[in-house]
């Protein structure tokens, strides 16, 4: 395990500070607030550590208040709604300078059997066949309105290896492309069992996190635009919901199959799907963002 990804499991294993109440640190982020995937990753971890370990989340449901400061810490505080014979569950939420940032219910769900079925994997070519993200980036540095982007991403994403299967916003701009993209992504390094979060809370913790660093891309693929980084729409998140059907690793090649159906009053809709190597869809993921032209 790399010093990055010892780093972002640091930031994971909150400070409990009562029973039902945690305190979390902040990461420098690419924009002047805290990450959103940190403060969902860091209230499921809040919500799992006030349940059974057998007793892993298979939905979230969040919304975005205010934007967090990176400079503070964070105050998550745990409601236990409901603990039954095989659901519990807990409401989460994070308090910044007195206000809430962020909200998320989380259901979790005792093993059993039942139907099954799920859609096919989306062909995707080999992940190791694909460039890193410090091979990408610098190719796009004069595209970017700030110099230091290239570096404030790489290390954004220093824990986790992230490869895009196509060009990505920035890399098209000007140019309509479907709304549909795809990332290859695993944590930098194997993870052990010496952790504060046991798994497979663990493995779905860090992939809530990477859940939103890339969703709402198929937005602006749409028409065009290359995000943020180039200046030409000003975007955050406001909801994020996910369902964790099968068991993952997030040390393992996961595949972010992700599809935009609609963008309209300044809004647009992102929704994906995780499948793991093998096939088995693992997670789907929908959000709504902000996505605005800056006049």
């Amino acid at each position: 395990m790399n010093d990055d990804l010892s780093s972002l499991l640091d930031l994971l294993a909150l400070e409990r500070i009562e029973e039902d109440i945690f305190r979390g640190q902040s990461r420098a982020s690419l924009v002047p607030r805290v990450f959103g995937g940190q403060v969902a990753a860091q209230a499921l971890v809040a919500a799992g550590r006030t349940v059974p370990a057998d007793r892993p989340p298979h939905s979230l449901h969040a919304y975005f208040l205010r934007p967090g400061d990176p400079g503070a810490p964070i105050v998550y505080t745990v409601d236990r709604i409901r603990d039954g014979r095989s659901f519990t569950t807990r409401r989460v939420v994070a308090v910044q300078h007195g206000q809430p940032i962020f909200h998320l219910s989380a259901s979790f769900q005792a093993d059993e059997e039942g139907l099954e079925h799920q859609e096919p994997m989306p062909r995707a070519p080999d992940p190791l066949e694909l460039p890193t993200a410090a091979e990408m980036l610098p190719r796009y540095a004069d595209r970017f309105t700030d110099p230091g982007v290239v570096d404030r991403l790489l290390e954004s994403r220093a824990a986790i290896d992230l490869r895009y299967v196509d060009e990505p916003p920035f890399g098209t701009v000007g140019e309509a492309r479907e709304p549909r993209s795809q990332v290859w992504f695993r944590t930098r390094g194997k993870l052990d069992g010496d952790t504060v979060i046991p798994r497979p809370l663990l493995d779905i913790c860090l992939v809530t996190y990477v859940s939103d660093m890339t969703l709402l891309d198929s937005i602006l693929l749409a028409h065009g635009r290359g995000g943020w980084a180039v200046g030409d729409v000003v975007g955050a998140s406001l909801d994020h919901a996910m369902w964790f059907h099968r068991p993952l690793r997030a040390d393992d090649w996961l595949l972010y199959d992700q599809e935009s159906p609609t963008a309209q009053g300044g809004r647009g809709l992102g929704k994906g799907r995780i499948f793991t190597a093998d096939g088995a869809l693992a997670v789907s993921v929908i959000q709504e963002g902000v996505i605005r032209v800056p006049r």
